[in-house]
């Protein structure tokens, strides 16, 4: 593709982009924490869908997801549909979230839990352990700009640079107007990334001969890729690695979690629920459909993320909807970081700061979440720099350490028994065993870090609890009223309903 077109449609989005951010501080209050990182938690069901979408699905799945199914198959479709249905779990724990952060005003998720259990330490231990996974997580966006920019243009565009353009951008849109600025971009951003997507898939089809050709061609010249576990990728062991971690997804990461408290009631939250899950359904089609195509089209890439590049660039996709699409998979990626940013950066004033000194406030905590913002970019970036294969299995990999914290999470809403020493000893021991295991490449039994993460971390919650003491008050809270508190808001809708 002509890298002066891929210049000049980064140079229009960017303009738009800001336009967009700048515009979303109309009256928006960002001088307090809650304003700042929650958007004063006032965000509509439809702004909320987009961005969690455009967070959720970032680079991992139109470049990770197609490279992933380019690699082995229709198991990727498999993986993938495992998180969506753990994207259920939000129909349990949202509603918790948000009349918990409603109630006893919280910003962080890690806040919540040190709460919970009536521990400074417990909240700075699940933030830090945030940030040490998350870091990566961030860098593997970034990654994939850099493929994605030096992929559609022949190296005319360097990786560095894609990853610098990708960089600057999330901390520009972080500090313009907090997470609101992030939000409406989101909501841009995944608008136009599903509509160029679908569009790119059908050309793509039709090039190939329309469905009939495309499946034919798929099932005589790669027959081991419809099946599990197919070429060998796919097999038990790896697929149960890839999947466990990324079925809690939506409570692990603390920049999906914390988005539970910024819905403006609970009928938003559902709404943001039930479109997310119609776009995240939509794009998951297309993402395998575009793994399939590149490898009909290409199959002897070096590798499997430069799918998706070679795709755009293709003669079947117009150049000009190449690059809207390009466009948007930055845009998707841009906004998995600024989200994180924002994320680690309240976790760090919060929890860590906030915990650590005495005499700090709310705008103490604030101006401390700004500066970190761009020292957390910088170590993304250096990490990026790497240039680590396969997005999607890196993208896991910072999942199986965020896993650990589930255990605590699940115990925070439905186990008064849980206690500040079993979540400390189950988180810090289970993140020590997974990058342990990161580290050395070892997989005991054959089963990946993210599953004896969950394994080990879950049985030292409740070992060790069950032999302390618990926090009765605000474990009476969480489990007991706030039950009864949802069962009333429940009871009160539905008749609602039947009064209109």
């Amino acid at each position: 593709m002509n890298p002066e077109l891929v210049w000049w449609a980064l140079a229009g989005y960017i303009v738009l982009a800001l336009f967009v951010a700048w515009g979303s501080r109309k009256g928006t209050q960002t001088s307090n924490l809650s304003g700042y990182f929650l958007g004063g938690r006032k965000m509509n069901g439809v702004l909320s869908a987009l961005s969690y979408s455009a967070t959720t699905y970032s680079a991992f799945m139109m470049v990770g997801l197609a490279g992933l199914t380019y690699q082995g198959g229709v198991g990727a479709f498999g993986f993938e549909m495992i998180y969506f249905m753990g994207v259920s779990l939000v129909s349990i724990f949202g509603p918790r979230f948000w009349l918990a952060g409603k109630r006893f005003g919280y910003v962080t998720p890690a806040e919540m839990i040190g709460d919970r259990y009536n521990s400074r330490a417990v909240a700075m231990a699940v933030a830090l352990t945030s940030c040490l996974f998350l870091i990566p997580y961030s860098a593997v966006q970034l990654i994939g700009v850099g493929y994605l920019l030096q992929g559609i243009t022949d190296g005319a565009i360097p990786f560095t640079v894609g990853v610098v353009i990708a960089t600057v951008l999330a901390v520009v849109f972080s500090y313009v107007a907090g997470i609101r600025s992030v939000m409406w971009t989101d909501a841009l951003q995944a608008l136009v990334m599903i509509v160029t997507a679908t569009i790119v898939v059908l050309l793509l089809v039709r090039g190939l001969g329309g469905f009939d050709s495309f499946f034919t061609t798929l099932k005589t010249e790669h027959a081991d890729m419809l099946t599990v576990p197919g070429n060998g990728y796919f097999n038990i062991f790896t697929f149960l690695g890839l999947t466990i971690p990324w079925f809690f997804f939506s409570l692990s990461n603390p920049q999906v979690s914390q988005r539970l408290f910024m819905p403006k009631s609970l009928k938003s939250l559902r709404h943001m629920l039930l479109i997310f899950l119609v776009f995240g359904f939509i794009y998951t089609m297309v993402s395998v459909m575009w793994g399939f195509s590149a490898l009909i089209m290409f199959p002897d890439l070096a590798s499997a993320d430069l799918a998706t590049p070679k795709l755009l660039s293709s003669d079947l996709v117009p150049p000009v909807l190449g690059v809207i699409v390009m466009v948007g998979i930055l845009a998707a990626a841009i906004s998995t970081i600024d989200s994180i940013l924002l994320t680690l950066s309240s976790m760090f004033a919060r929890d860590v700061y906030g915990n650590a000194s005495k005499r700090t406030n709310d705008r103490r905590q604030l101006l401390a979440g700004k500066i970190i913002i761009p020292v957390i970019a910088v170590l993304a970036f250096a990490f990026a720099q790497l240039e680590l294969d396969l997005i999607a299995i890196l993208s896991v990999a910072a999942s199986a350490g965020l896993i650990v914290t589930v255990p605590a999470t699940i115990g925070t809403f439905f186990w008064k028994k849980g206690t500040q020493a079993g979540v400390l000893i189950s988180v810090i021991a289970g993140a020590v065993l997974v990058i342990y295991l990161e580290v050395t490449g070892r997989t005991p039994l054959h089963l990946a870090s993210g599953i004896w993460g969950l394994l080990i971390s879950s049985i030292l919650f409740v070992g060790v609890s069950l032999v302390t003491s618990a926090p009765d008050e605000k474990a009476e809270w969480f489990v007991d009223h706030l039950k009864g508190e949802l069962r009333q808001r429940q009871r009160k809708s539905s008749t609602d309903k039947n009064v209109s």
